[in-house]
Protein backbone atom coordinates (compact mmCIF):
# COMPACT_ATOMS: atom_id res chain seq x y z
CA UNK A 1 0.00 0.00 0.00
CA UNK A 2 1.73 3.09 -1.04
CA UNK A 3 -0.01 4.98 2.22
CA UNK A 4 1.65 8.40 3.43
CA UNK A 5 0.30 10.14 6.23
CA UNK A 6 0.13 14.43 5.74
CA UNK A 7 -0.97 17.26 8.01
CA UNK A 8 -2.74 19.80 5.99
CA UNK A 9 -2.87 23.72 7.62
CA UNK A 10 -6.77 24.56 7.47
CA UNK A 11 -8.01 28.13 9.30
CA UNK A 12 -8.86 25.79 12.37
CA UNK A 13 -6.08 23.97 13.18
CA UNK A 14 -3.95 21.48 11.62
CA UNK A 15 -5.81 18.23 9.81
CA UNK A 16 -4.66 14.87 9.59
CA UNK A 17 -5.10 13.09 5.99
CA UNK A 18 -3.84 10.30 3.97
CA UNK A 19 -2.38 9.50 0.27
CA UNK A 20 -2.82 6.95 -1.52
CA UNK A 21 -0.69 6.89 -4.91
CA UNK A 22 -0.72 4.46 -7.94
CA UNK A 23 1.52 1.28 -6.96
CA UNK A 24 2.81 1.24 -10.38
CA UNK A 25 3.66 3.99 -13.24
CA UNK A 26 4.82 7.28 -12.47
CA UNK A 27 2.54 10.25 -11.97
CA UNK A 28 1.48 13.17 -12.00
CA UNK A 29 -2.29 11.90 -11.85
CA UNK A 30 -5.34 13.50 -11.50
CA UNK A 31 -6.18 14.22 -7.76
CA UNK A 32 -10.10 12.90 -5.94
CA UNK A 33 -10.41 13.37 -2.55
CA UNK A 34 -12.56 10.73 -0.54
CA UNK A 35 -14.83 11.70 2.06
CA UNK A 36 -14.85 9.33 4.06
CA UNK A 37 -18.44 7.72 5.81
CA UNK A 38 -19.32 7.56 9.60
CA UNK A 39 -17.22 5.00 10.76
CA UNK A 40 -14.28 7.15 9.72
CA UNK A 41 -10.58 6.17 9.63
CA UNK A 42 -10.23 2.64 9.27
CA UNK A 43 -8.43 0.04 7.12
CA UNK A 44 -11.73 -0.02 5.21
CA UNK A 45 -11.09 3.00 3.66
CA UNK A 46 -7.44 2.78 3.14
CA UNK A 47 -8.23 -0.30 0.88
CA UNK A 48 -10.83 1.91 -0.77
CA UNK A 49 -8.22 4.91 -1.12
CA UNK A 50 -5.75 2.33 -2.36
CA UNK A 51 -7.95 0.85 -4.98
CA UNK A 52 -8.86 4.51 -6.61
CA UNK A 53 -5.42 5.01 -6.37
CA UNK A 54 -4.17 2.10 -8.24
CA UNK A 55 -7.16 3.14 -11.37
CA UNK A 56 -4.78 5.88 -12.05
CA UNK A 57 -5.24 8.61 -8.98
CA UNK A 58 -3.67 10.58 -6.89
CA UNK A 59 -5.90 10.30 -3.47
CA UNK A 60 -6.36 12.37 -0.57
CA UNK A 61 -8.50 10.75 1.89
CA UNK A 62 -8.89 13.60 4.83
CA UNK A 63 -9.72 12.58 8.15
CA UNK A 64 -13.45 15.06 8.69
CA UNK A 65 -13.42 14.49 12.28
CA UNK A 66 -9.71 15.57 13.19
CA UNK A 67 -10.75 18.80 15.24
CA UNK A 68 -12.03 15.69 17.87
CA UNK A 69 -8.65 14.90 18.43
CA UNK A 70 -6.55 11.70 17.83
CA UNK A 71 -9.08 7.88 18.21
CA UNK A 72 -9.11 4.44 17.76
CA UNK A 73 -10.12 3.15 14.13
CA UNK A 74 -13.80 2.10 15.00
CA UNK A 75 -14.78 -1.57 14.60
CA UNK A 76 -18.38 -1.57 12.90
CA UNK A 77 -18.69 -5.41 14.43
CA UNK A 78 -18.45 -4.04 18.10
CA UNK A 79 -21.45 -1.46 17.86
CA UNK A 80 -24.24 -3.37 18.65
CA UNK A 81 -26.62 -1.03 20.70
CA UNK A 82 -27.45 2.71 21.08
CA UNK A 83 -25.30 3.14 23.49
CA UNK A 84 -22.40 1.45 21.72
CA UNK A 85 -23.06 3.76 19.21
CA UNK A 86 -22.80 7.19 20.89
CA UNK A 87 -19.87 5.60 23.15
CA UNK A 88 -18.60 5.05 20.01
CA UNK A 89 -19.38 8.53 17.88
CA UNK A 90 -20.32 11.00 20.83
CA UNK A 91 -17.24 13.08 20.53
CA UNK A 92 -16.80 13.02 16.92
CA UNK A 93 -20.06 13.90 14.87
CA UNK A 94 -19.84 17.18 16.64
CA UNK A 95 -16.27 18.14 15.62
CA UNK A 96 -17.74 18.95 12.05
CA UNK A 97 -20.59 20.43 10.22
CA UNK A 98 -21.35 21.32 6.54
CA UNK A 99 -19.71 24.91 7.02
CA UNK A 100 -16.20 23.51 8.86
CA UNK A 101 -16.18 20.60 6.23
CA UNK A 102 -16.04 23.02 3.41
CA UNK A 103 -13.32 25.23 4.94
CA UNK A 104 -11.74 22.32 5.43
CA UNK A 105 -12.46 21.25 1.43
CA UNK A 106 -10.46 24.71 0.83
CA UNK A 107 -7.32 23.87 2.23
CA UNK A 108 -7.52 20.33 1.03
CA UNK A 109 -7.70 22.28 -2.81
CA UNK A 110 -4.81 24.25 -1.65
CA UNK A 111 -2.50 21.16 -0.77
CA UNK A 112 -3.79 19.47 -3.87
CA UNK A 113 -2.32 22.36 -5.82
CA UNK A 114 1.17 22.27 -3.83
CA UNK A 115 1.87 18.90 -5.17
CA UNK A 116 4.16 18.01 -8.07
CA UNK A 117 2.67 14.51 -8.33
CA UNK A 118 -0.91 16.20 -9.08
CA UNK A 119 -2.05 16.74 -13.11
CA UNK A 120 -4.03 19.36 -13.72
CA UNK A 121 -6.07 21.51 -11.40
CA UNK A 122 -9.61 20.55 -11.99
CA UNK A 123 -10.28 17.44 -8.95
CA UNK A 124 -12.98 14.02 -8.42
CA UNK A 125 -14.76 13.77 -5.04
CA UNK A 126 -16.09 10.84 -3.74
CA UNK A 127 -18.11 10.31 -0.71
CA UNK A 128 -20.21 7.79 1.12
CA UNK A 129 -22.59 8.43 3.93
CA UNK A 130 -22.26 11.50 4.98
CA UNK A 131 -19.32 12.77 2.85
CA UNK A 132 -22.17 11.45 0.15
CA UNK A 133 -23.75 15.53 1.04
CA UNK A 134 -20.04 16.64 1.36
CA UNK A 135 -20.06 16.11 -2.47
CA UNK A 136 -22.46 17.79 -3.61
CA UNK A 137 -21.70 20.27 -1.35
CA UNK A 138 -18.21 20.70 -2.73
CA UNK A 139 -19.36 20.77 -6.06
CA UNK A 140 -21.44 23.92 -5.43
CA UNK A 141 -19.16 25.67 -3.21
CA UNK A 142 -15.58 25.21 -5.19
CA UNK A 143 -17.43 24.72 -8.91
CA UNK A 144 -14.72 26.09 -10.88
CA UNK A 145 -12.49 23.12 -9.01
CA UNK A 146 -14.86 20.15 -9.25
CA UNK A 147 -15.16 18.61 -11.81
CA UNK A 148 -16.53 15.51 -11.31
CA UNK A 149 -18.05 13.78 -8.21
CA UNK A 150 -19.67 10.47 -6.59
CA UNK A 151 -21.99 10.32 -4.06
CA UNK A 152 -22.69 6.34 -2.47
CA UNK A 153 -25.55 5.66 0.17
CA UNK A 154 -25.87 9.13 1.01
CA UNK A 155 -27.76 10.42 3.35
CA UNK A 156 -30.16 14.12 3.31
CA UNK A 157 -29.39 15.26 0.04
CA UNK A 158 -32.57 17.03 -0.99
CA UNK A 159 -34.68 17.97 2.36
CA UNK A 160 -36.41 20.47 3.51
CA UNK A 161 -33.73 22.19 5.32
CA UNK A 162 -32.24 25.66 4.18
CA UNK A 163 -29.12 24.18 3.44
CA UNK A 164 -29.86 21.16 2.42
CA UNK A 165 -27.18 20.10 -0.76
CA UNK A 166 -29.71 20.21 -3.44
CA UNK A 167 -30.25 23.89 -3.28
CA UNK A 168 -26.51 24.31 -4.32
CA UNK A 169 -27.75 22.40 -7.84
CA UNK A 170 -27.82 26.00 -9.46
CA UNK A 171 -24.03 26.26 -8.94
CA UNK A 172 -22.54 22.75 -9.68
CA UNK A 173 -20.74 22.60 -12.83
CA UNK A 174 -18.98 18.93 -12.06
CA UNK A 175 -20.68 15.58 -14.03
CA UNK A 176 -22.40 13.42 -11.05
CA UNK A 177 -23.56 10.14 -9.83
CA UNK A 178 -25.52 10.09 -7.13
CA UNK A 179 -26.20 6.10 -6.26
CA UNK A 180 -28.54 6.18 -2.88
CA UNK A 181 -28.97 2.70 -0.91
CA UNK A 182 -32.51 0.66 -0.84
CA UNK A 183 -35.25 1.50 1.78
CA UNK A 184 -32.82 4.07 3.35
CA UNK A 185 -35.03 6.95 5.44
CA UNK A 186 -31.92 8.99 4.64
CA UNK A 187 -32.43 9.19 0.83
CA UNK A 188 -35.79 7.53 0.04
CA UNK A 189 -37.38 7.81 -3.57
CA UNK A 190 -39.11 11.00 -2.70
CA UNK A 191 -35.71 12.76 -1.66
CA UNK A 192 -34.01 11.01 -5.37
CA UNK A 193 -36.78 12.19 -7.25
CA UNK A 194 -36.07 15.78 -5.70
CA UNK A 195 -32.66 15.63 -6.07
CA UNK A 196 -32.50 14.19 -9.49
CA UNK A 197 -35.37 17.09 -10.49
CA UNK A 198 -33.33 19.89 -8.97
CA UNK A 199 -29.86 18.77 -10.98
CA UNK A 200 -32.06 18.73 -14.08
CA UNK A 201 -33.32 22.19 -13.67
CA UNK A 202 -29.83 23.40 -13.11
CA UNK A 203 -28.76 21.61 -16.15
CA UNK A 204 -26.38 19.66 -13.98
CA UNK A 205 -24.79 16.27 -15.65
CA UNK A 206 -25.46 13.90 -12.99
CA UNK A 207 -27.26 10.33 -12.44
CA UNK A 208 -29.30 10.05 -9.68
CA UNK A 209 -30.45 6.25 -8.81
CA UNK A 210 -30.83 3.43 -5.96
CA UNK A 211 -29.22 0.73 -5.68
CA UNK A 212 -32.10 -1.60 -5.26
CA UNK A 213 -31.56 -4.20 -2.65
CA UNK A 214 -28.31 -2.97 -1.50
CA UNK A 215 -28.66 -1.35 2.13
CA UNK A 216 -26.90 1.57 3.26
CA UNK A 217 -23.26 0.72 3.98
CA UNK A 218 -23.00 -1.34 0.94
CA UNK A 219 -19.42 -0.19 -0.32
CA UNK A 220 -16.98 -0.66 2.65
CA UNK A 221 -16.01 -4.11 2.80
CA UNK A 222 -16.31 -3.79 7.00
CA UNK A 223 -19.62 -3.34 7.02
CA UNK A 224 -22.48 -5.37 8.13
CA UNK A 225 -24.40 -4.12 5.01
CA UNK A 226 -21.49 -4.62 2.55
CA UNK A 227 -22.95 -5.71 -0.52
CA UNK A 228 -20.41 -7.61 -2.73
CA UNK A 229 -22.40 -6.89 -6.65
CA UNK A 230 -23.43 -3.15 -5.09
CA UNK A 231 -20.13 -2.30 -4.13
CA UNK A 232 -18.03 -3.80 -7.49
CA UNK A 233 -20.86 -1.58 -9.71
CA UNK A 234 -20.16 0.98 -7.40
CA UNK A 235 -16.37 1.08 -8.43
CA UNK A 236 -17.45 0.60 -12.41
CA UNK A 237 -19.51 3.65 -12.63
CA UNK A 238 -17.03 5.86 -10.52
CA UNK A 239 -13.87 4.60 -12.33
CA UNK A 240 -15.66 5.63 -15.87
CA UNK A 241 -16.86 8.47 -14.51
CA UNK A 242 -13.13 9.97 -13.44
CA UNK A 243 -12.07 8.47 -16.49
CA UNK A 244 -14.32 10.19 -18.81
CA UNK A 245 -13.96 13.81 -17.08
CA UNK A 246 -10.47 14.18 -15.24
CA UNK A 247 -8.61 11.77 -17.85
Amino acid sequence: MSRTDVTIPTPDGDARAFVFTPESGEGPWPAVIFYMDGPAIRPALFEMGQRLADAGYYVLLPDMFWRAGPYEPIVMANIKTDEDRRAFFGKLFPSTSPEKAMSDTGAFLAFLDKQPQVKGAKVGVTGYCMGGAMVLRAAGTYPDRIAAGGAFHGGNLATDAPDSPHLLAPKMKAKLLVAGADEDKGFDDAQCERLDQALKAAGVDAEVTIYRGARHGYAPKDMPVYNEDAAERHWRELIALFDSVLK
